[in-house]
């Protein structure tokens, strides 16, 4: 009977030691999940939801920026001041309107308002929350973007 106690004692301070480990890492793993920017340009005010990889939490550790917004084939486009981290390389699944990536070849954002083929050149970097009708806005303005969590 003792000894059983003890083996249920061990197993209990292993799985302990366990969770405790792995626990800082699923926190780091849901604030990242959940890391919001907002994007303000003409009359629009919209927030991102960024993706939980390295190249998304390099973009997020940038901000605020003050950009310039522009119109490009099915996009809308601004340079950023320098090149981000590569570790999140596409192609990547279920590309859609709405998807802000990181354009690798021209260090660029590219905000697609439509469809889009996911390459080796493209990061996404997160998804605008609602409609994408801010993107469909045409002309060049400046733009800020800002971290909200």
């Amino acid at each position: 009977m003792k000894r059983q106690a003890t083996s249920m004692t061990r197993r209990t301070l292993l799985g302990a030691g366990i969770v405790g480990t792995a626990l800082p890492h699923l926190a780091w793993a849901e604030e990242q999940t959940h890391m919001k920017a907002r994007f303000i340009f003409a009359d629009h005010d919209f927030t991102v939801t960024l993706n939980d990889n390295p190249t998304a939490r390099d973009f997020a550790s940038m901000l605020p920026l003050d950009l310039t917004f522009s119109d490009f084939s099915n996009e809308k486009i601004a340079y950023l001041r320098r090149k981000l981290h590569l570790e999140a390389r596409g192609p990547f699944p279920n590309e859609a309107a709405g998807d802000l990536c990181y354009y690798i070849p021209w260090g660029n954002l590219a905000f697609f308002h439509g469809d889009y083929i996911s390459t080796r050149d493209l990061i996404r970097l997160g998804r605008i929350d609602g409609g994408i009708e801010p993107l469909l806005t045409r002309g060049e303005f400046p733009l800020r973007i800002e971290r909200l969590s």
